[in-house]
């Protein structure tokens, strides 16, 4: 069978891109096409036939991938994916969108209907000039025609399960999206540090800043990785309390995740990879009452809530919170539940059900 996974963008290496190097794990002859990719995720995606878009012969295209996305649609709609016998979509934007033949199934991994044209009130990114505001007014509507043509939807989440539903008025079934649980140990209790820790992408909705605020008041340490925009902005914001640790290896992240007290996750995401991460490394979490976080963090037993998004909220709530009482093994057993294979097999499970559906009563929205 000739397969064809589709991926928004390779300029990075984050969650999308875990789940597509489990799917290559999957499907290892399958061809990836992506708009543009750099240099990095050449190297770490060797010996697959990795196709990018036109978008990368532009000046710039890998470095300000954000003045590339109004042309995205275009990109991803005049793809030749005629040869193939099914096409999978790695998506939270426009790899949905491809155009494919009518005996060809296509099966879209949905992170999330598009943030930022949905969900303003969690994403500015689109909001701002009049020119933004026109580009987004038309990126919207095509998005919403872009989601009638997978012939399937996978969600990474029942948040995203609702989202797709209520966005697109498309059903889904759920699969966890993948977490290298073997990557993480837990440490003894004797070697656990005194500072508590924030993983992520430095941009405004991931709210580093409001943990920021609440260290700043609790005068605790905090250690944050990550790197972003806002870096310099938060930097500006910190006090001596906290430090900034950039993009660590994958052996020192593991290191870090492991010796802190608890971790911290102070966003409404999708999903969200790195409390599991932080279970897997035996520390319990501290996230907002929100999202995907709702179906991996179950109260007193790998961590606690705050309820709203405020930095005094966070600040009660850790002075109320016993990290101590957590057991670290016990912790990393809540993580398994993730693990990499148990997406693998979930996946092609789903993925073959789907197949076989379409192959017996034809295209479903067709």
């Amino acid at each position: 069978m000739n397969i064809a996974i589709i991926h928004d963008w390779l300029t990075g290496f984050a969650g999308m891109e875990r789940v597509l190097e489990q799917l290559v794990e999957i499907y290892p002859k399958a061809d990836i096409f992506t708009s543009v990719t750099d240099s990095e995720n050449l190297v770490r995606f060797r010996g697959h036939n990795l196709r990018s878009s036109f978008l990368q012969k532009i000046p710039l295209s890998v470095k300000k991938r954000q003045l590339m996305i109004p042309l995205m649609p275009y990109a991803f709609e005049n793809l030749d994916l005629g040869k193939y016998d099914l096409v999978i979509s790695n998506s939270s934007f426009a790899a949905k969108g491809v155009i494919t033949k009518v005996e060809t199934p296509h099966i879209c991994y949905c992170h999330t209907p598009t943030r930022y044209l949905w969900e303003s009130h969690l994403d500015n990114r689109a909001s701002g000039s009049a020119l933004k505001k026109w580009a987004n007014h038309n990126l919207l509507t095509w998005d919403r025609l872009a989601a009638l043509r997978p012939d399937y939807f996978i969600a990474n989440s029942e948040n995203i399960k609702k989202k797709i539903w209520k966005y697109y008025r498309r059903e889904s079934r759920v699969v966890y999206p993948p977490v290298d649980t073997s990557r993480f140990k837990p440490y003894n209790r004797s070697e656990i540090s005194d500072y508590y820790l924030c993983v992520g992408r430095l941009v405004p909705y991931k709210k580093v800043d409001l943990v920021i605020r609440a260290f700043n008041d609790l005068k605790k340490p905090l250690y944050v990785v990550g790197t972003g925009p806002e870096q310099k902005k938060l930097k500006v914001l910190a006090k001596s309390n906290i430090k900034f640790l950039g993009r660590l290896p994958d052996k020192e992240q593991a290191e870090v995740y492991g010796k802190a007290k608890a971790f911290v996750f102070p966003a409404d995401e999708d999903f969200g990879i790195v409390p599991i991460e932080a279970l897997a490394s035996g520390r319990p979490v501290i996230a907002y009452a929100s999202g995907g976080a709702l179906e991996t963090i179950k109260e007193g037993i790998n961590g606690t809530f705050f309820k709203e998004q405020t930095p005094q909220c966070l600040i009660d709530t850790i002075r109320n919170f016993d990290p101590d009482r957590y057991d670290p093994e016990r912790l990393r057993q809540t993580s398994f539940d993730f693990d990499n294979a148990i997406f693998r097999h979930r996946f092609k499970e789903t993925v073959d059900e789907m197949v076989k559906d379409y192959q017996k009563n034809g295209p479903p929205l067709r």
